[in-house]
């Protein structure tokens, strides 16, 4: 019974969210918000390996750019379903 029960489960489509320049403007801040955080907590932003063309990147080492950027994607991913969920956007 729980078998069929799990195969009968199914993700609902219809209201499925698609991308816009809202949406893309709100990863943008929140990858925003993300980096400025990430740059006034960090200890060693900077560590190595350096990342090509740091001065770009506030200086900060390839992987202060990658945990940046991936806690801004998962803020960016909370804040857009949340508004979706809300119906705001």
């Amino acid at each position: 019974m729980l078998m069929s029960t799990l195969l009968a489960t199914v993700a609902d489509t219809t209201s499925s969210l698609e991308w816009s320049p809202v949406v893309g403007g709100i990863m943008v801040a929140a990858n925003i918000v993300a980096i400025a955080l990430g740059k006034a907590g960090m200890k060693y932003p900077s560590a190595p390996p350096a990342a090509p063309a740091s001065n770009f990147f506030g200086g900060f080492g390839l992987p202060a750019i990658l945990a940046t950027t991936s806690f801004g994607h998962i803020l960016g991913a909370g804040v857009i379903l949340g508004l979706h969920n809300i119906g705001k956007i």
